[in-house]
């Protein structure tokens, strides 16, 4: 189960994990996505590890440079300068590890420097004392562009790619990954690839598209966040990719109606996700699995369609795609 982190348009997501954690025994927990910005990196590792206490290790840490929780406080995605900085703070802090004060990039005129206070003893580094020597909580960065792929493979036990479901795309995510992995001394196969796609199983294709069309259209921005498009696409992915980011609407984010989602063909559609029937959702899959994939964050039909056209897609995702991958 994944939970959003956008404050201004949903509820905590460590209170909805936690809760989640003493009612389930077996149901994987992670944040979808948490970012560098709302949240210091020693606070996002506390909640973290609350969870992971909780649940007995079912906690991931899905994290991203931000977008709807920053874009309603007035500010674009996270600096990647800044987002590599936390995720080797955040990494530090799971692993039990002191900071050095001068890695807290808390601004003066916020708080000054505890040496003011004259205290007789006071800690010398930054560290979370009570982390335990149980599972570590694992840290997937979801990621699109290039240079932030880069940042992941140096810093996350896994990248997870918002690339699409094209398979083009989803290797070209993958040999960006290995390549700055290697750049870095990292074992490029030490690292974990996972790949957000959306998937809508209905044997009316038209219908499907329909059931996600908003939230492709949420995932496809990010390939053109600032309007140059990131990884390979044809011409004409090229320009409705271009369309999404200049109609784009964050107060219809995800949302269906939103004017972004005119910008999608049924071709686009069709390529980005996955839509169709049980054999052919689970064939798109299986062909990501073979490229390197080991772990899918599906995005199903939007939250505001049609209850029971949604509840069908979802039945058939579940009985019609799920079952043959696990076999």
């Amino acid at each position: 189960m994944l939970v959003v982190d956008s404050q201004n348009l949903s509820g905590d997501p460590y209170v909805c994990l936690a809760l989640a954690a003493t009612a389930t025994e077996r149901l994987g927990l992670e944040t979808s996505v948490t970012n560098p910005v709302t949240r210091h990196a020693a606070v996002t590792a506390s909640s973290a590890l609350s969870v992971q206490r909780l649940s007995k290790g079912r906690m991931v840490l899905g994290i991203g440079r931000g977008d709807s929780a920053l874009a309603h406080l007035g500010r674009a995605p996270a600096r990647l300068g800044w987002f590599e900085r936390y995720l080797a703070n955040l990494q530090a802090y799971l692993n039990g590890e002191e900071i050095g004060f001068e890695r807290m990039e808390i601004p003066d005129e916020a708080a000054p420097p505890a040496e003011r206070l004259g205290l007789a003893h006071a800690p010398e580094g930054s560290s979370i004392g009570w982390v335990g020597d149980g599972p570590k909580v694992p840290v997937e960065a979801a990621v699109t562009g290039p240079r932030a792929i880069g940042i992941a493979a140096r810093h996350a036990d896994r990248v997870m790619l918002a690339v699409g479901a094209d398979p083009k795309r989803v290797a070209w995510g993958i040999g960006t990954a290995r390549e700055a992995a290697e750049k870095a001394g990292r074992d490029p196969d030490s690292v974990g690839f996972g790949a957000y796609v959306n998937v809508v199983c209905h044997p009316d294709a038209a219908k499907g598209r329909e059931l996600g069309r908003a939230t492709t259209g949420l995932f496809a921005r990010f390939s053109v966040m600032y309007g140059e498009v990131s990884g390979p696409a044809d011409e004409k992915q090229t320009d409705v990719l271009r369309n999404i980011h200049d109609r784009y609407d964050m107060n219809a984010h995800g949302r269906q109606g939103g004017d972004q989602t005119t910008a999608l063909t049924d071709e686009f559609i069709d390529g980005y996700a996955i839509v169709g029937e049980g054999g052919y959702c689970a064939d798109r899959l299986a062909a990501l699995v073979e490229l390197g994939i080991e772990k899918f964050a599906v995005m199903g039909p939007n939250f505001a369609a049609p209850g029971a056209e949604a509840q069908e897609a979802a039945l058939r995702f579940t009985e019609e795609v799920l079952a043959p991958l696990k076999a």
